[in-house]
C-alpha cells in the first residue's frame, strides 16, 4: 500500500524530557530547508480532552492555535522553528481519541462489535495520524509520541505506529530518542539504559530505523559501533544528539550529525535542494554576540516552573536578537510583591511584564506592579490578566474608584472595569469554552502599537472569558488612558496605551503565540526597544 505523504514518528526512552520536541522541530526545519513541506504533530497521552483545564504547574504553559485550539506546548516549538501556524489536528490527546470512539459506540457505527483498544482505538489514532497527510499539503508528517516507551499511556499509540509500519511500509520511519548517561564514578558513557529501550520497543513490535542519543559528551566510533550492532540499526543511524547552548542551535547540530539526510534515505527521498540555513545562523551570530545586555522582570503567580510562561521568553529571545541585545528575565512571583516591598524589588529594571494568568492568586503584587511602572515611567507590557491588571489600577489610582475590581474575582465590585463577557455567561463547562484561536482588531493611527506593527489592521490569538467594560470606556479615555485597538465586529477593547508614558502598553491578546525566528512579534520588538531606551536615558 503507498501513500504519497511519508510519517516520521518519534519516540522517546529510558526517561521523559529529553527533547522529543525539540529533535522533532529541527528535523523538521532541516527538511523544510531541503524543499519538502512538513509539519510536525503531538500525540499526547493524558486523559483530559486538552490541556486547557490543566494547571501550568502539571504540563507547563497551555499553547493557543489560530483555529482556537488549546494544545501542549511544543506546538509552540513547532511555530517557532517552521514559521508555519498550526492547528488542532496537530495536537490529539488520549482522552479525544476516546471521546471520539465512545461517541461512535452510542451513535451505533460499530454495528452492534464490543468495543475495544485493538482495533477500535488504534484505528482512531492512525486516522489522526492521517488527517495531516490527507490535506495532501505536506510531504512529510512528522509526529511526537509523548511519553516514555513502556508507559501504560502510550501503549495504544506504540501498536498504531506498529500497524503504520506494516500498512506503509515504504512511508513510515521510527526515530527514537533515547539516553546515554555519563557515569562519574566510572569516567564513561553507559550504552546499557539505549539497548534496554530498543529493547522494550522491539517487544511491542517495532524496530526503531534511527537512534538520536542525548549524552553530555561525544560518541565516540567505538560507541557508536556498539549502539548500531545491539539495536539492529545501521552505524550512520545512530545519531549524536550533544547537550546544546541553546536550544536555536540543535537544527545546526543535527545538520552536522547528518539526521535530515539519513531521514531522507530511509524514506526513499532524495533531496530536493540544498539546505540553507542563511536566516538561521544569522540570527544563532546575533543571539550569541549581543551588543548590550537588558533585565526586564517578569511578573508572575506561576515562576516556579519557567515553562509555565514558555512563549513569553522566547518572544524576548526573539525579540532581543532583532534589536541585537541580549534580554536576561528576572523571574518575579507576584505573591512577593507589596506596596512596601516593591521599589526595593522593582528598581533598576529596563521594563516591566505581567504576565497572564487566572484567579485571585498574587494580582495584587501584579496590580503594584503595575503601578509601579506607570508611576516611574518603566517601559510596560501587560498580556491578557496583566492588561486587565493595568485597567484595575488606572480605575483605582487615577480614577479613584478604590474599589475597581474584575468581576473574575470580585463579583460584588461597584466598579466591575472589567467583567465576564455576554456569550460566556452561561457557561457552565470550563474546557475549551473561553474566547479561542484568532480575532481581529483594528488599531489607531499613530498609535504605539499601530507603529509597532506597521499596519492598523491584525489578527492575534486569544484566551480570555473576562473583558474590559466599556461602560467605563469614556471616562479613562479622558483621564488618560486610550483604547487603541478594538475588535471591528463587537467593539471589544483589545489594547490599551497611555501617550503620556515613554511606553505603556495592555494586550487583551496573546501576542507571545506568533512570534517565531523567522519573525519575532512586532509588540516584544517594540518594547524591547523601549526599555533599550529606558536604560540609556
Amino acid at each position: 500500500m503507498s501513500n504519497s505523504t511519508k510519517y516520521v514518528f518519534v519516540t522517546g526512552g529510558v526517561t521523559s524530557s529529553l527533547g522529543k520536541g525539540i529533535i522533532s522541530a529541527s528535523l523538521a526545519k532541516l527538511l523544510q530547508a531541503r524543499g519538502y513541506s512538513t509539519t510536525i504533530q503531538k500525540l499526547d497521552p493524558y486523559i483530559n480532552i486538552d490541556p486547557g483545564t490543566l494547571n501550568p504547574y502539571e504540563h507547563g504553559e497551555c499553547f493557543v492555535t489560530d483555529d482556537g485550539a488549546e494544545t501542549d506546548l511544543d506546538l509552540g516549538h513547532y511555530e517557532r522553528f517552521l514559521n508555519v501556524p498550526t492547528s488542532q489536528a496537530n495536537n490529539e490527546t488520549t482522552g479525544r481519541i476516546y471521546q471520539s470512539v465512545i461517541e461512535k459506540e452510542r451513535r451505533g457505527e460499530f454495528l452492534g462489535k464490543t468495543v475495544q483498544v485493538i482495533p477500535h482505538i488504534t484505528d482512531e489514532i492512525k486516522e489522526r495520524i492521517q488527517i495531516l497527510g490527507k490535506k495532501g499539503t505536506f510531504d512529510i508528517v512528522i509526529t511526537e509520541i509523548g511519553g516514555t516507551v513502556g508507559d501504560i499511556e502510550s501503549l495504544p499509540y506504540v501498536e498504531a505506529v506498529r500497524q503504520m509500519m506494516w500498512e506503509f511500509e515504504n512511508d513510515c520511519i521510527v526515530v527514537h530518542l533515547t539516553l546515554v548517561p555519563y557515569l562519574a564514578a566510572a569516567g564513561e558513557l553507559k550504552t546499557k539504559p539505549t539497548q534496554h529501550s530498543v529493547k522494550q520497543l522491539l517487544e511491542l513490535g517495532v524496530q526503531p530505523d534511527i537512534l538520536c542519543c542525548r549524552t553530555e559528551h561525544e560518541l565516540d566510533l567505538t560507541l557508536r559501533k556498539k549502539i548500531a550492532k545491539f539495536c539492529n540499526v545501521s552505524m550512520n543511524a545512530v545519531i549524536e544528539s550533544r547537550d546544546a547552548e541553546s536550544i536555536y542551535d540543535v537544527p545546526l547540530l543535527m545538520q552536522a550529525e547528518e539526521l535530515d539526510k539519513v531521514v531522507l534515505e530511509k524514506l526513499g527521498l532524495h533531496s530536493r535542494s540544498t539546505p540553507d540555513l542563511t536566516v538561521w545562523k544569522s540570527f544563532l551570530k546575533r543571539l550569541k554576540e549581543p551588543k548590550q545586555e537588558l533585565t526586564i522582570g517578569l511578573i508572575g503567580k506561576y515562576v516556579e516552573l519557567k515553562d509555565s510562561y514558555k512563549s513569553i521568553s522566547e518572544s524576548f529571545i526573539h525579540a532581543g536578537v532583532a534589536n541585537e541585545c541580549r534580554v536576561s528575565v528576572k523571574w518575579i512571583h507576584s505573591e512577593t510583591l507589596t506596596r512596601e516591598n516593591i521599589h526595593a524589588e522593582l528598581e533598576g529594571l529596563d521594563g516591566i511584564l505581567v504576565a497572564p494568568g487566572f484567579g485571585a492568586r498574587g494580582i495584587s503584587g501584579k496590580i503594584e506592579a503595575v503601578r509601579y511602572a506607570r508611576e516611574n515611567n518603566v517601559p510596560f507590557f501587560g498580556i491578557c490578566l496583566g492588561m486587565q491588571c493595568a485597567v484595575i489600577e488606572f480605575a483605582r489610582h487615577v480614577l479613584g474608584y478604590d474599589d475597581a475590581h474584575t468581576t473574575e474575582i470580585a463579583e460584588d465590585s461597584k466598579y466591575p472595569v472589567i467583567s465576564m463577557m455576554e456569550e460566556q455567561k452561561s457557561i457552565s463547562n470550563l474546557g475549551g469554552t473561553m474566547r479561542l484561536g484568532a480575532y481581529k482588531c483594528q488599531l489607531k493611527p499613530a498609535s504605539k502599537v499601530s507603529k509597532a506593527y506597521k499596519t492598523e489592521s491584525i489578527t492575534e490569538r486569544h484566551r480570555h472569558r473576562y473583558e474590559f467594560n466599556n461602560a467605563y470606556l469614556e471616562k479613562f479615555e479622558k483621564a488618560g488612558m486610550i483604547a487603541t485597538g478594538k475588535n471591528p465586529e463587537t467593539g471589544l477593547v483589545e489594547v490599551v496605551e497611555i501617550p503620556s508614558h515613554p511606553w505603556f502598553v495592555g494586550a487583551q491578546f496573546h501576542p507571545e503565540y506568533k512570534s517565531t525566528v523567522d519573525n519575532p512579534h512586532p509588540l516584544f520588538v517594540a518594547f524591547v526597544k523601549a526599555a533599550i531606551e529606558h536604560k540609556n536615558n
